[in-house]
């Protein structure tokens, strides 16, 4: 999962000591992937997938996280976790995040301001409590 330009002989394959970070992030959030490592990305399920990506983040130096319907084709229940996992990364490195959902219920509950927008225009706009 971690190392696809060294499977595929390109050279630009994943450090030693990201490796390591990498794996020590998965144990720590406990999401029971840290025995999926070696393993090809197309036999994971979305949401595994959209996990490790959600990781991999988490080890860059970020400004902005942009999710663009991160949890569009998974059940609800892998749904549920992706999104608490999402929570989890994103208050622990306080990053701003942009999420562009059209599940009403994620946007209500994760959110902390509600931008809803109907043919390019800007139809709500509310913070904190209110959106509730």
């Amino acid at each position: 999962a971690l190392r696809r330009g060294q499977k595929r002989g390109l050279g630009w394959g994943v450090k030693e000591k990201d490796r390591i970070q990498f794996q020590e992030a998965l144990k720590e959030l406990n999401i029971g992937l840290e025995n999926r490592l070696k393993v090809d990305t197309q036999y994971l399920s979305g949401g595994q997938r959209q996990a490790l990506t959600l990781v991999m983040a988490a080890l860059v130096k970020l400004k902005l996280l942009l999710l663009d319907e991160h949890t569009a084709a998974l059940d609800p229940k892998t749904s549920q976790m992706v999104m608490d996992l999402t929570q989890k990364i994103v208050e622990h490195h306080q990053w701003t995040t942009l999420m562009i959902t059209h599940d009403m219920n994620h946007a209500i509950e994760y959110g902390n301001r509600l931008i809803m927008l109907y043919q390019g225009q800007i139809v709500v706009d509310v913070k904190g409590e209110e959106k509730k």
